[in-house]
């Protein structure tokens, strides 16, 4: 241990409690032993610091912050020295604030586009993820602020995200779930890992030994500390055990006397204690030190606040992609007349909802920069009501615009209440009033340019009424200025998709089963998720991915490949500059094992002038020919000769080479006959355990279960906050995120989101009167509400006497 001289001076109550959290931000702090506490804020897409009480939701206003492009348009500039350079940014806004650890980033599998909070997360792809995501806390970390990566892992549904459980192989968490989280640790080395709220094959993320400290801990050499999402725990004791250092948010000391008891009971070693203890330490004897001397260092705030506006706009320009450009109609000319339309033109869709909501400091807007562009604007309409409400009059309007213009930029996306925390799409569609006036729009004037803001893939069926479409995804505060630099062609747009587009939802692998309604969540597509599931059963898509344009063009050539990775010269080939990003996948057609057809394994963005060539070179790595061998248990190479396959996106190949490995084969790597048995157990044991509805609530059903409940109060209680989603829902609003966090979250988070004023006995008399036994769980209820106050205060008094 680290620490053990401090650790020995500490008693025993002490260090439990110090395992829980202070309040919703803060980690308890221990003056007399110099233990300053740790200050934590949501940080994905920009700083989240809450002013007065804090609430991990984000209802009550924060410090204003700049707000950077979300994490999944980012992504989509596959460049790791720009996610590098942002995570800086963060870093230094965190400093300023006395910010001590940021939660961020997120790297959890796009398995699903309805997903909610796919915004926050990076790709389908996991070496995709792991590369942006280590380059991301690299660059937090530099200023001295620790990085939390999360969710870990497995968390990839919102609905009842807090009592889901995820059913899958260890092949499909290995290579798939775990893969950007083992990239991340170990090229980026956070300081913290947040577990996900759900289960993993039946045991919680947070309680699961096998991969806190197994994976975690000693297959990856993660020396940090794990932190439970908040309101998170489960049992604090048997997190505790298995790997978990810190319970947030505050919950009182019910849990610290729970760990007590524990200790007592021998169910703990007083070891096990004293490792969590020792890592939490590390975090609070360094980083607040390194976080006060860093500030010293920084100028003036308002000069920090500018100059990242600026990387903000820079990672905006470079993350756009462009899908479609007909007749070469980007960039604009500058005597064509321009009409602008859309609402978000006038109130742009920048950010996600929910705990990553940023208080921005100073967001552009499209029409508020028209004058600026030089260009001939005839004028701009709102043409639609973005909550999907039919709107003759601003349809009227935007038709008549378009009439006199030579071109119509229109701007179109998914609303704010589309895409949060706390709920999943409905489905991969834009409200079709925006859709129904592109329509019209392309009948009075066939020369539309849509400009398209979402955090995550819609649906583009209607791709035919547009002669360019240029997706600025959820571009943070400097989004408007940067797109009107990609239209009017003073950037050149260089990013790639970082998800398969579909044509229909229906064509997703994992559409039968999404969302899951009940307990558990099955992965029966295993590893085939994203383009691994599309380009292997050929199956038309959208636009694929890696996939995007530019307004110049490039050619590979000469490609040589060795045992250490691959050589090859790429030309700007066009009239402009421009930067392409150099794809390169594995395949292995003779494989006696279950792969994709073809899997991400190096890329390499390059920057070119018209007419230059430049040599690319991506490295082999440990990661580029393994798999997962679940009967040994271990990573294997498979012997065989390797296609190696270079392109623009991963059905856009142009270079193909060989390479012949010599692998680890063993007569233990599994078949395709037994995989698919694997995947049929899975379906037969889901299709079981799903079929009963329960009547009896325990701790960990979520409260939307009180609709099955025998007090009918407790029925007509969810009842009402599932109408008050479903309203606001219909009309197209935001849904208050507190409704919803309580609608899905389980009744044992009522004991760790309360800070103490409930504790885990009472919310088990809530549950005797929720399960019919109304009088006896009230008179419970309340003798457990004084027993708890009291033994709070008393264990509080004698923390502070030890002061």
């Amino acid at each position: 241990m680290r620490h053990e001289d401090l650790i020995k001076q500490m008693t025993a109550k002490q260090k439990v409690a110090f395992l829980t959290g202070k309040n919703e931000w803060e980690s308890r702090e221990y003056p007399q032993f110099g233990i300053p506490g740790l200050f934590f804020s949501d940080g994905p897409s920009g700083v989240r610091k809450q002013e007065g009480a804090g609430d991990h939701l984000g209802l009550n206003p924060s410090v204003p912050a700049t707000c950077f492009p979300s994490p999944s348009t980012l992504a989509n500039s596959w460049e790791e020295q720009l996610e590098e350079k942002v995570g800086e940014a963060l870093g230094r806004e965190a400093v300023l604030q006395n910010i001590h650890v940021l939660l961020a980033p997120g790297l959890n599998i796009k398995r699903n586009p309805l997903c909610g909070r796919n915004f926050e997360y990076f790709s389908e792809d996991p070496y995709l993820s792991g590369k942006m995501a280590a380059a991301a806390i690299r660059g937090i970390q530099k200023n001295g602020v620790g990085a939390c990566a999360k969710h870990f892992a497995v968390n990839s549904q919102e609905e009842r995200r807090m009592a889901l459980n995820a059913k899958l192989d260890e092949k499909t968490l290995r290579e798939l779930y775990l893969t950007g989280f083992e990239i991340a640790v170990e090229e980026g080395h956070p300081q913290a890992v947040m577990s996900a709220y759900n289960e993993i094959n039946g045991i919680y993320a947070n309680e699961n030994e096998f991969l806190l400290t197994q994976i975690l801990r000693k297959e990856w050499g993660f020396d940090g500390f794990v932190v439970t999402d908040w309101g998170g725990g489960n049992d604090f004791t048997e997190g505790v055990k298995s790997g978990s250092t810190l319970q947030m948010p505050g919950c009182g000391l019910d849990s610290a006397r729970e760990l007590l008891q524990a200790l007592e009971d021998g169910k703990i070693t007083e070891e096990q204690i004293d490792e969590r203890v020792d890592e939490l330490l590390d975090a609070a004897l360094t980083i607040p030190k390194k976080v006060a001397e860093k500030r010293q260092q920084l100028e003036n705030p308002v000069k920090v606040y500018s100059e990242n506006h600026k990387i903000a706009e820079e990672a905006a320009e470079k993350s756009a992609v462009l899908l479609k450009n007909e007749d070469a109609i980007l960039p604009l000319k500058q005597d064509r007349k321009i009409a602008i339309i859309g609402d978000f033109a006038f109130e742009p869709r920048y950010q996600g909802a929910g705990s990553s909501c940023v208080r921005a400091i100073g967001v552009e807007t499209i029409v508020d920069l028209a004058d600026k562009m030089g260009l001939p604007i005839v004028g701009a309409a709102r043409g639609y009501q973005r909550n999907g409400k039919e709107d003759k009059k601003r349809e009227k309007e935007a038709l008549e615009l378009a009439e006199q213009a030579d071109i119509v930029l229109y701007f179109l996306g998914l609303a704010e209440s589309l895409e949060t925390e706390g709920k999943d799409r409905k489905d991969i569609n834009i409200a079709q009033n925006q859709i129904q006036l592109l329509h019209e729009l392309a009948r009075k004037n066939p020369n539309i340019v849509a400009v398209l803001s979402t955090g995550s893939m819609v649906n583009t069926w209607w791709k035919g009424d547009c002669k360019a479409i240029l997706l600025d995804g959820l571009a943070g505060e400097a989004g408007a200025g940067a797109v009107w630099k990609l239209l009017t062609g003073e950037c050149n747009p260089s990013g790639k998709l970082t998800e398969t587009w579909l044509r229909s939802y229906e064509d997703t692998p994992s559409y039968p089963d999404y969302p899951a309604k009940e307990r558990d969540l099955v992965y029966k597509e295993g590893i085939f998720v994203g383009y691994r599931y599309f380009d292997k059963n050929q199956i038309p898509v959208s636009y694929p991915f890696g996939y995007g344009l530019s307004y110049t063009t490039f050619a590979y050539r000469d490609l040589r490949t060795d045992e250490n990775g691959i050589r090859l010269y790429v030309k700007n080939t066009g009239p402009r500059e421009g930067s392409e990003i150099v794809q390169m996948y594995i395949s292995l057609p003779e494989s006696r094992i279950v792969r994709p057809e073809k899997e991400l394994k190096g890329f390499y963005k390059v920057h070119l002038l018209p007419g230059e060539e430049k040599e690319v070179a991506i490295p082999f790595d440990d990661k580029t020919f393994r798999f997962f061998c679940e009967r040994c248990g271990k990573w294997k190479t498979e012997k065989g000769t390797y296609q190696i396959l270079v392109g623009a996106s991963s059905q856009d190949i142009r270079l193909k080479s060989s390479v012949f490995v010599e692998g680890t084969r063993t007569e233990t790597e599994e078949s395709e006959d037994l995989r698919q048995d694997k995947q049929n157990s899975l379906k037969k044991e889901d299709k079981k355990g799903n079929s009963a509805k329960r009547i009896l609530l325990n701790r960990n059903d979520p409260l939307s279960s009180m609709i099955y409940a025998r007090n009918p109060v407790a029925r007509l209680i969810a009842h009402g906050m599932k109408r008050k989603i479903d309203r606001a829902e219909k009309e197209g609003q935001p849904v208050d995120l507190n409704t919803l966090f309580r609608y899905n979250m389980p009744f044992r988070a009522i004991a760790k989101m309360t800070e103490g004023m409930v504790s885990m006995k009472m919310v088990d008399s809530m549950l005797k009167m929720i399960n019919g036994h109304f009088c006896s769980g009230l008179c419970s209820l309340v003798k457990e509400f004084f027993r708890n106050q009291k033994a709070n205060k008393a264990y509080e008094k004698e923390l502070k006497q030890n002061i």
